[in-house]
């Protein structure tokens, strides 16, 4: 999931997205921020090139030295996290990034710094740590990379209409768990034009603590809650409203049923032209995806009955298996044990196909 700086000229953004290579779940620019967060996902060495390319063609794009927005940056390509998915691990994230790391110095001449095991993005950011690879200056447009490898975050991001800028900021050193606030968060305010104030977050034990529980804490304390937004995409099980449209695992199916339907086209007959058309209008439904239980359910049906699909018309590689699965199991996962007991026929039936039985 790289974060590029540069989050405002649609042309650059379009460039970026393309030149991965890999499945692209969602490109998520935000102009305030002068900052994109593009989610690709594919199989390992398929991954490495895919975020070269994309961090290639932000090096030739930006230049660092003309950019400016409210979020702190050190780089073009300014964080590259390599994040695992279903029976991924995150030991071989790390195995990615270092590999990752390593081109980025090698073919590009950025510089790379290493965070996330021994140090923070906070420290490279105030320039508390000289990079890993190259260095010790930056890329003179280019700047440097940090690259890294994490469980699956969610960025979530919410406006603040009744309080000043210090108010903000003590409000979110409360919150942040360094500061013995709640647990897995990580909080920053950020003043917006026209006056807005910003509380941005990065919510890193979505298990404890979802976009719901800070909500819930804010409306406790009474502050007043403006927009609410997840930036980038949300698992299903730490998802709220806010995530509709903006479901991991969604999005996952969705790039598996894209990536069919151009397979089908590719084949070009009859019969898998018309299959093409119906994977198509699969991949907008999964990908626009809302919240509720049933849709979570429906979804992972979904998922499940694309992977046999693929499998039957010759298509499905282990990739896109793996795609599928991991959608199928994610969006089963965010069923509440109360929707698991009225629909229990169609759980046990959606485990019986997931399985061969």
């Amino acid at each position: 999931m790289p974060n590029f700086s540069e989050g405002r000229r649609a042309d650059v953004i379009a460039a970026i997205a393309a030149a991965g290579g890999a499945h692209v779940l969602d490109v998520d620019p935000d102009p305030d921020h002068h900052r994109v967060v593009i989610s690709l996902a594919a199989e390992g060495t398929r991954l490495a090139d895919g975020l070269l390319g994309a961090v290639g063609a932000a090096v030739e794009r930006i230049d660092i030295r003309a950019h400016a927005g409210v979020h702190p940056r050190v780089g073009a390509a300014d964080v590259v996290p390599i994040v695992p998915l279903g029976g991924s691990t995150l030991a071989a994230a790390r195995e990615l990034a270092r590999e990752v790391g390593e081109r980025i110095w090698s073919e590009l001449r950025v510089p790379v710094y290493w965070y996330g095991e021994r140090r923070s993005l906070a420290d490279i950011r105030a320039g508390r740590a000289a990079p890993d690879l190259g260095g010790p200056g930056h890329h003179p447009s280019a700047g440097a990379v940090s690259v890294g490898a994490r469980q699956t975050l969610v960025a979530f991001n919410v406006l603040l209409p009744g309080l000043d800028v210090v108010a903000a900021r003590s409000l979110a050193r409360s919150l942040r768990e360094s500061r013995a606030g709640m647990r897995g968060v990580q909080a920053l305010v950020f003043e917006l034009p026209g006056g807005r104030v910003q509380l941005s977050m990065n919510l890193f034990r979505v298990d404890e603590t979802p976009p719901a529980a800070v909500i819930a804490e804010l409306e406790r304390r009474g502050v007043e809650i403006g927009r609410q937004e997840v930036v980038g995409l949300c698992p299903a099980v730490a998802a709220n409203q806010t995530a509709a449209g903006r479901l991991l695992e969604a999005r996952l199916a969705a790039a598996a049923a894209r990536a069919g339907a151009l397979r089908c086209r590719e084949i070009g007959d009859e019969e898998a032209l018309a299959l093409a058309e119906r994977l198509e209008k699969e991949a907008s439904g999964l990908a626009a995806m809302g919240v509720e239980q049933v849709e979570l359910l429906v979804g992972a049906e979904r998922a499940s009955a694309l992977a046999r699909v693929l499998r039957a018309a010759g298509i499905l590689d282990s990739e896109l298996e793996a795609m599928l699965t991991a959608a199928a199991l994610g969006l089963r996962a965010a069923i509440t044990p109360e929707t698991a007991a009225t629909y229990s026929a169609r759980l046990a039936a959606l485990y019986r196909k997931q399985n061969g039985v």
